[in-house]
């Protein structure tokens, strides 16, 4: 799933656009619609000519709103850049502009609006305009597409347009470490707390705990919806909506962060590689208070420059922020820096090191190369990657794959010790992100078997271990290790889930309580499997079997487990006692057919209770 933001100055006719395409109208707030003027975020989705279902979030251009509009986009996967074609290029369509590619969004249509109130000529030069106004930036060579929301001139193209720059876009990768930033909460009656985000490095599930950060308080999925349609999975990229029980709404902000528990830390110190806009009026100083943007969270903090005294208008350089606020950040989010007064974007850049052991020393030659090197990758995060190709292996193999050697890999092991899982008596080791996916995956499948088939005690080993495509060395120590958790219950040759217990209709347990009548009124002459069958139906008779209620001693005679144990005792009695017997001889000792009695004979062989001598059987061992 994809989702789009739009981008551009005010009154040029974004949400205007946003309901032309969609149907709905993205101003919430009946300020908004009494002021025409978009003053917070908006949510929408967006049908494209090939069937997918897009997110898109329209965001506010007056320049009073811009700290909004950053709540936005950060998450996005292309940027629909509207510039009204009466007026052309204006301040904040700058201001969106350099954003945008300070965030590095990876793709964008520009749409000129209000196509129909211009004439060919001036539509001509407003779109070179437009192209010139972003050469160099990330919407460099992105489609232009003029159109009219009042006439509806030009959308089907504009479709088409987004269609083709998402569908080159890779889906969002899933890294098992769930991450939604918080941009809107709300109660619903009947429901409870609920809050939206656009979902990343992950999958949530209906039913999961999730830790609320940077509080530190946890809750329960009770409900996920993406475009308002009920889901139980909710997919890395998708717009998502997580209805919550055990937390109530005066708890949650925007700017919080929803995963889940102990994968994430807040921080309150960072450092990253910045790079100063080149038309920033005044050079950014070292100690200068700034607001810091980053997912949907603005905090204050203050700037630390590693190299220089300040950074003139244009200059890249390493800095250290410290917040004034904790919050979740991970290795490459992209942040914004704006002057707290008067209000302006100076710059932004990548987050290199989330959690930094110290507080830096500035002009340090040892600081400034590890932050080179960490720019390029740590070494705990080339062991993960090298997990990533390997998958759950030998912890000399995944070192010697990260090319690592004994300091490194010591330093690899600290720095994601808590990162990792070994399993198979330390034999294997796999990163927890690989992990949860694979509990994830495991939960599904039995799930599904459940659903499936509600009347057997579970789903054979054989065949979840098939539908997991694993070896069978990995599967055990997975499933031994999920079994520890309490994720799964592993019992014999089946596997079901903690929650999954094996219930009889009315109907059902009137008919198992009429046939099993049977086998008490005469133990030794049972009803036969065919009958039984007939009676119970497979999934009910299979399931008596599973429970272990009836044993099937062949294709056709059934005894009851309590018959079965009470015979299979008193034939070892009376082998101890004569040393032999015939089949003759147990029909007899039963009052049974021959039928039932070298039924129940040929099962003691394969049991390995009896052995066959010529006509007669023995006790084994």
């Amino acid at each position: 799933m994809h989702v789009i933001g739009t981008a551009g100055h005010v009154d040029h006719g974004k949400s205007t656009l946003v309901e032309a395409l969609t149907g709905i109208n993205p101003d919430r707030l009946k300020e908004e619609r009494e002021r025409q003027m978009t003053i917070d975020l908006g949510f929408a989705w967006l049908t494209l000519p090939d069937g997918e279902s897009v997110g898109v979030i329209d965001v506010p251009g007056h320049r009073d709103f811009i700290e909004n509009m950053l709540a936005g986009v950060g998450g996005i996967d292309a940027a629909l850049f509207v510039v009204a074609a009466d007026e052309g290029v204006m301040p904040q369509t700058r201001e969106h502009l350099a954003i945008l590619d300070l965030l590095q969004i990876p793709a964008g249509v520009m749409a000129l609006t209000k196509s129909d109130l211009v004439d060919a000529e001036w539509l001509s030069l407003v779109s070179a305009d437009v192209a010139a106004s972003v050469r160099g930036t990330a919407l460099d060579g992105a489609p232009i597409v003029a159109v009219s929301a009042r006439m509806g001139d030009g959308l089907p193209q504009l479709k088409q347009a987004l269609q083709r720059v998402l569908s080159a876009r890779p889906l969002r990768p899933d890294l098992g470490r769930p991450r939604l930033p918080i941009d809107r909460v709300f109660t619903l009656s009947g429901f409870g707390t609920v809050v939206t985000g656009t979902l990343g490095d992950g999958a949530l599930a209906l039913g999961e705990e999730v830790e609320i950060l940077p509080a530190g308080f946890t809750a329960r999925i009770r409900g996920l919806q993406t475009h308002k349609t009920k889901i139980e999975r909710a997919v890395p990229g998708s717009r998502v909506a997580v209805n919550l029980s055990g937390v109530e709404i005066n708890q949650l902000r925007r700017g919080m962060v929803l995963a889940h528990p102990g994968v994430f830390r807040p921080t309150n110190f960072l450092d990253g590689r910045f790079r100063h806009l080149p038309d920033a009026d005044l050079p950014l100083k070292h100690n200068a208070e700034v607001k810091f943007f980053v997912g949907a969270a603005e905090v204050l903090a203050t700037v630390r420059l590693l190299e220089h005294e300040m950074l003139a208008p244009g200059e890249s350089g390493w800095m250290q922020l410290q917040l004034a606020e904790p919050v979740v950040v991970a290795k490459g989010d992209r942040f914004i820096l704006r002057r707290p007064s008067p209000g302006a974007t100076i710059g932004g850049g990548a987050v290199v090191d989330p959690h930094p052991k110290r507080r830096h020393k500035r002009r340090d030659a040892a600081v400034l190369a590890r932050l080179e090197v960490l720019s390029r990758g740590t070494p705990g995060e080339m062991l993960l990657q090298a997990l990533d190709t390997l998958g759950p292996a030998p912890l000399k193999d995944a070192l010697q794959k990260a090319g690592f050697d004994k300091a490194s890999a010591a330093e690899a092991l600290e720095e994601i010790s808590d990162q990792l899982i070994r399993l198979d008596g330390d034999a294997l080791v796999i990163s927890k992100a690989a992990w949860r996916k694979f509990e994830d995956d495991l939960g599904q499948w039995l799930h599904a078997y459940h659903s499936a088939h509600p009347l057997r005690v579970g789903m054979p080993r054989e065949e979840l271990k098939s539908r997991l495509k694993l070896s069978p060395r990995i599967f055990n120590a997975f499933l031994a290790r999920a079994a520890e958790a309490g994720s799964v219950v592993a019992a014999g040759a089946v596997a079901r889930l903690p929650s999954h217990t094996v219930q009889f209709t009315a109907v059902q347990q009137a008919a198992i309580h009429a046939v099993l009548a049977d086998f008490w009124r005469e133990p030794y002459n049972t009803p036969s499997a065919k009958d039984c069958l007939a009676r119970l139906g497979e999934e009910v008779l299979n399931a008596l079997l599973e429970q272990g209620a009836l044993v099937q001693l062949s294709a056709d005679v059934l005894l009851l487990s309590e018959t079965y144990a009470a015979t299979v005792e008193r034939l070892k009695a009376h082998l101890r006692a004569h040393g032999k017997v015939t089949v003759a001889e147990v029909r007899d000792l039963f009052s049974t057919s021959r039928k039932y009695a070298l039924a129940l004979m040929e099962y003691l062989d394969a049991q390995g209770v009896t052995k066959r001598v010529g006509d007669e059987r023995v006790l084994k061992g």
